[in-house]
């Protein structure tokens, strides 16, 4: 979950199971952006990477999938933040292997017991950013050059000599730190007059383009710079646009108290022949020592996490360099100077170069030689993982947890450290740190094999339950395919069968999906089935007493939120039939037809999610009672997100075995372990909320249940 949420995903149904390797992309690119190779994962997509403030990863060790539905209520506060969940596909040895093969952070003790590393520099204040501006925060005039600096890195001034002629954008108004940023690019050519502008681009501060055009230079082109500029004699053939006519549309475009940014600005105004009072020069902005300056494209790769100016490109295109320069600033203002400056762009650089270096001395050897150096060289037993590429970038990650995870060299520290010092030292240390780790642990006495097995079987018995209800009484001689039709209509059966130990016969029936039995239980007492008017109601078993309380949760859960189901879909109807009957519907966003997993047949069900809660509280009015090719639909809020229903699907289908008939299963009361284990939990819950409630907003926090196998 990410406050101030910048990451989508498809989060249907059989989208909703993800493996350790695209868990690693989602982490890894969130961390590093597309430096070190990171790329966006293939699975979802983050926004605006280069403005999160950090990555929180909150593991419990000891828990997984099941541990979340059989602890359901007392995951409270997760439930109700949380609203991306994901089941992970199996994996040996997950945590070690999650962050890369025979990766060991070192972290260093504390008196607590507990393993730390801040991320803060050592050297923080050496670096020339901080030097240049000092650690807080500031305003976006606190970053306008001042008249000595426009005067002493050659931009136009007004009245001075050396411009005469040289148009004013006219913006005098006084600057704020509330007045608007524009970014611009030229690109020039060589002509007889010198430095020519042949293209403009101004973008405002969504990075929307204000200006994107071509300009007919007034003298004759000597060399069309193609390989920087992109531009050929061909595309300036039918250009009609003039400099002044630009510099018209420009001073009609930019308000009074706007700011202009770019990356060495002052060659675009140069070329423009325009003044311009308050520029940000991200050139200058993102100081290094002795006035040397930052490539664009580095500073794109290293501060955003975005490639420009890429080699198959024929030159640059200047709407991408002026958004560019435009991000980079805001990414500037927003996050402050030490956040820049933590970035160690120098040090970034500084392997940048050597690996190329080492790139092309292979490239220039023989190949034979190459081969018997590779031969020569100790192999190299893995490669290193995103930790430790942070901690060469200067963003050292923090490690907190307890001893049981020593084998996945992660955290160290003595068993009498617990789960209240690690959340008290997190709140203390996250905020200072860009990657956090924080493992809570419930202790190796709730991760026996007897008691995972207990409670496997009392979720899927559970679970079964709800799945399950009990129609009657009937007359002796009723027809058991007009019940089954009926009962059809709220969904896909898994199996029906008749009860005949009571006085008259029942019926019992196990859906394959939460919401059919609910809307079986809801829509059908009390009516009149097969000749009888009958009752509908679920089993009556010890752990079903709550279970009012759990169908109202999950109906209010966030992942569930805008979801609703429709049952009463004939076979014959398709994906494309039903995108034409509900294309009516206000904010539709997405539709899901489920299928049987072996069979690959859709069922007589689908899912629609709105965008808005209550554009679904409408369709559910509109919906009910609805014909679709003759047949009437039924509909009901979402109860089971994806993960659950393929994880009911699975314990139904598990080995071919039915669970069969629980009516009488015997009461028994929850045993002394598993009423500590549901007081562990809540208290869990509790921790990671006030561990939540502290993140800076930006922030994607990660919580993995990835089980003891």
């Amino acid at each position: 979950q990410e406050k101030s949420s910048c990451l989508s995903a498809a989060l249907f149904g059989e989208d909703c199971e993800i493996s350790r390797d695209q868990l690693y992309e989602l982490l890894k690119f969130a961390a590093l952006g597309k430096c070190h190779s990171a790329a966006q994962p293939s699975w979802c997509r983050i926004y605006r990477q280069s403005h999160l403030a950090g990555v929180v990863v909150i593991v419990l060790p000891e828990m997984s999938q099941l541990h979340f539905y059989q602890f359901y209520l007392q995951f409270r506060h997760l439930r109700k933040v949380f609203r991306h969940r994901f089941t992970l596909t199996p994996s040996a040895n997950f945590l070690a292997s999650l962050y890369g093969e025979g990766a060991n952070p070192k972290p260093q003790n504390t008196a607590q017991g507990l393993t730390s590393t801040s991320s803060k520099s050592s050297d923080l204040k050496c670096d020339p950013i901080f030097q240049k501006y000092g650690g807080k925060k500031r305003g976006l005039t606190s970053y306008i050059l001042t008249s000595e600096e426009l005067n002493k890195y050659d931009y136009p001034i007004k009245g001075s000599t050396r411009w005469k002629g040289y148009v004013c954008t006219g913006c005098d108004k006084q600057r704020t730190d509330s007045s608007p940023l524009f970014g611009l690019d030229c690109e020039m050519c060589l002509t007889a007059k010198g430095n020519e502008v042949t293209y403009v681009s101004l973008v405002d501060a969504r990075g929307q383009c204000l200006l994107n055009e071509l300009v007919k230079p007034q003298s004759e082109v000597v060399n069309y710079r193609t390989s920087f500029s992109g531009i050929t004699e061909e595309m300036l053939l039918p250009v009609k646009t003039s400099l002044s006519d630009i510099q018209t549309r420009l001073k009609k475009i930019l308000p009074r108290d706007a700011v202009l940014v770019g990356h060495s600005l002052n060659n675009d105004l140069q070329a423009l022949e325009m003044i311009h009072p308050s520029v940000i020069d991200t050139s200058l902005l993102f100081a290094r020592t002795g006035n040397r300056r930052f490539k664009l494209k580095f500073l794109a790769r290293a501060v955003l996490g975005k490639e420009i100016q890429c080699e198959e490109m024929v030159g640059h295109d200047p709407a991408e360099d002026a958004r560019t320069a435009l991000e980079l600033a805001q990414f500037f203002i927003e996050q402050g100077p030490a956040k820049v400056a933590e970035l160690n762009l120098e040090m970034l650089l500084k392997a940048e170069n050597l690996a190329e270096v080492s790139k092309k001395k292979d490239a220039l050897q023989p190949q034979g030689c190459r081969v018997q150096q590779q031969l020569n060289e100790p192999p190299h037993l893995s490669k290193p993982c995103f930790l430790e590429c942070l901690q060469v970038t200067g963003q050292k990650p923090l490690l907190l947890g307890r001893q049981e995870l020593d084998s996945s060299g992660l955290c160290q520290s003595n068993l009498s450290t617990s789960n209240k010092q690690i959340l008290q030292k997190a709140l203390e240390d996250v905020p200072l740190s860009t990657f956090s780790i924080i493992q809570f642990s419930l202790g190796p006495e709730n991760i026996s094999s007897r008691l995972l097995a207990e409670l496997c079987e009392k979720v899927g018995s559970k679970l079964t339950d709800m799945l399950t209800i009990y129609a009657g009484p009937f007359e002796e001689n009723f027809r058991l395919k007009s019940v089954k039709k009926k009962f059809g209509k709220c969904g896909p059966i898994q199996c029906l069968t008749v009860v005949t130990e009571t006085y008259q016969p029942y019926v019992c029936i196990q859906y394959e999906v939460l919401e059919a039995a609910q809307l079986a239980v809801e829509s059908l007492n009390g009516a009149e089935v097969a000749g009888s008017c009958i009752k509908v109601q679920r089993p009556v078993t010890a752990a079903m007493l709550d279970c009012d309380v759990l169908i109202k949760e999950l109906e209010l859960d966030v992942e569930n939120e805008g979801v609703i189901y429709v049952a009463g879909l004939k076979q014959s109807v398709t994906e494309k039939d039903l995108q034409e009957e509900f294309s009516q519907l206000k904010d539709l966003e997405m539709l899901f037809l489920p299928k049987d997993l072996q069979s690959a047949k859709h069922r007589n069900c689908c899912f629609l999610k709105f965008q808005k809660s209550q554009s679904a509280v409408d369709a559910l009015e509109v919906i009910n009672g609805w014909t679709l090719k003759g047949s009437k639909l039924r509909s009901r809020h979402a109860l089971a997100s994806g993960h659950l229903w393929r994880w009911i699907w699975q314990m139904n289908h598990s080995n071919g075995k039915q669970r069969g008939n629980i009516f009488y299963k015997k009461m028994q009361q929850l045993p002394d372990s598993e009423q500590d284990l549901k007081k562990k939990v809540k208290k869990l819950d509790n921790h990671i909320q006030k561990l939540y409630r502290s993140l800076q907003n930006n922030t994607l926090c990660v919580v993995l249940f990835p089980g003891v196998n």
